[in-house]
């Protein structure tokens, strides 16, 4: 068997090999995470909260945007000096990363603490232990990623892969034990779980690397490079999340109750789209980031990679398409949510271009590359804007022209429908312009 193992990697090559292995064992804990997205959180969350769960995990991500950027910095250098073999220089440039990321954290938990009341308020929860779990969740999500990045830039999917199948099974009994008593609260207690998990497994994989005698890293030229780098990856992270954030607090507040949560459920589906970018994208930062740095191109695994990604999510697309709606009838309060099965395969597609979109921001991100931050940002500023706007034009009458008004009135923009619509339109504007970017940069003959 060993042998049969060895010639199939040699066959497939490194990028392929540990993309299967990951991505295997990425499957085998998305197991129980289905049965927590579409059964145990349905079944103990009431339709009239299920509806939030997705405002509050996007903003949790929102409020910890500080540290996962500077995470994805770090990630970049360790591909730098891992490249390098310098691994006295990683273990110092740990230790100065926890340094920044642990103010970071601090800050980033005094300002969510004074806007979470007023943020759960409106999203018609109460907070009890709510708000200290949804900011414990967003730091614990921001501190695992420094841990297993080396793991990441060392390229030992092995481990990776063996984390993804245990912090599935602690997110999923820290949840069991506590979603009966409060629903909401135990679903973010889960939540936190398994970065946890995540990052005390990092610590014991690493034990034997960090074992090296530190080395001189930090002076006023890589301050200054890493500076530059995360401001690059803040705004390339921060402006679509916050876009994101504002989509789901308008589905949130301006649908019916029952259309909100619908909107839940339909995206517990369309997820499994990214079963195939989440695994490629894992493994293809380090060998793009590498490949720059080497000044060799980078196109054909970025081609590859989204070529494959298509082809899973036109399958699932058309697979959910004839049974989205028998799927749904068999969840939890289903019956309510299967008339809304048309907005599974358009979800679908949805997050497959902007799954192919990732793997062109991605590499330029490895790369050092932030050119498209000029139509990226923009882009992130104006659709929320217009969201807003179309949702809730009622509080700009007598600011904004009346043709506009009574074209918004003529139009129902409050409806899942009309979101789903788009969503859609939104994310395949994005995919041509990237795709334009990405295919003037082949014209050119430049290194991509």
């Amino acid at each position: 068997m060993k042998k049969l193992l060895d010639r199939l990697h040699r066959r497939l090559g490194d990028f392929w090999w540990y993309s299967l292995m990951l991505f295997c064992a990425c499957r085998t804990a998305d197991l129980l995470n289905a049965f927590v997205g579409l059964w145990l959180v349905p079944k103990y969350v009431t339709p009239s909260e299920l509806g939030a769960v997705m405002p509050l995990t996007n903003f949790a991500t929102f409020i910890a945007i500080p540290a996962s950027a500077f995470a994805t910095v770090f990630l970049k250098e360790v591909n730098t000096l891992a490249l390098n073999g310098e691994r006295g220089k990683i273990k110092t440039l740990v230790r100065g990363v926890f340094t920044v990321m642990t103010a970071m954290l601090v800050i980033s938990a005094i300002g969510a603490r004074l806007v979470l009341p007023m943020f759960l308020e409106r999203m018609r929860l109460s907070e009890g232990m709510l708000g200290f779990l949804v900011i414990a969740s967003a730091f614990a999500g921001c501190a695992a990623p420094v841990y297993s990045n080396v793991l990441q830039a060392l390229k030992r999917f092995k481990e990776i892969s063996l984390m993804n199948i245990i912090a599935a099974p602690a997110r999923f009994i820290v949840m069991l034990f506590t979603m009966p008593f409060r629903a909401i609260s135990g679903y973010f207690a889960g939540q936190a779980a398994a970065p946890m998990s995540t990052i005390v497994l990092s610590v014991f994989f690493l034990r034997t690397d960090f074992r090296v005698r530190a080395e001189p890293y930090w002076n006023i030229n890589s301050v200054k490079r890493l500076s530059r780098l995360f401001v690059g990856v803040l705004a390339y992270q921060m402006f679509p999340v916050m876009s994101g954030l504002v989509d789901a607090m308008v589905i949130r507040q301006r649908l019916p109750e029952v259309e909100s949560s619908a909107y839940y459920m339909v995206t517990r589906f369309s997820e499994i789209a990214c079963f195939v970018n989440g695994t490629l994208l894992a493994v293809l930062f380090p060998y793009t980031a590498e490949l720059s740095e080497k000044g060799e191109s980078t196109k054909p695994l970025v081609v590859k990679a989204a070529i494959a990604t298509l082809v899973f999510g036109a399958i699932l697309a058309v697979a959910f398409a004839f049974c989205g709606e028998t799927l749904l009838s068999f969840l939890p309060n289903g019956k309510e949510y299967s008339r809304f099965a048309w907005a599974i395969p358009c979800m679908v597609i949805m997050t497959t271009m902007l799954a192919m979109l990732s793997y062109h921001t991605s590499t330029e991100v490895s790369a050092g590359r932030f050119g498209f931050l000029k139509w990226w940002i923009p882009f992130h500023v104006v659709c929320p804007v217009f969201l807003l706007l179309a949702t809730g034009h009622k509080y700009f009458i007598g600011i904004i022209p009346n043709r506009l008004t009574e074209f918004l009135n003529a139009h129902n923009f409050t409806s899942l429908q009309s979101i789903v619509v788009w969503l859609l339109l939104t994310a395949l504007a994005k995919l041509c312009i990237a795709s334009h970017e990405f295919f003037n940069r082949c014209k050119n003959r430049s290194t991509i």
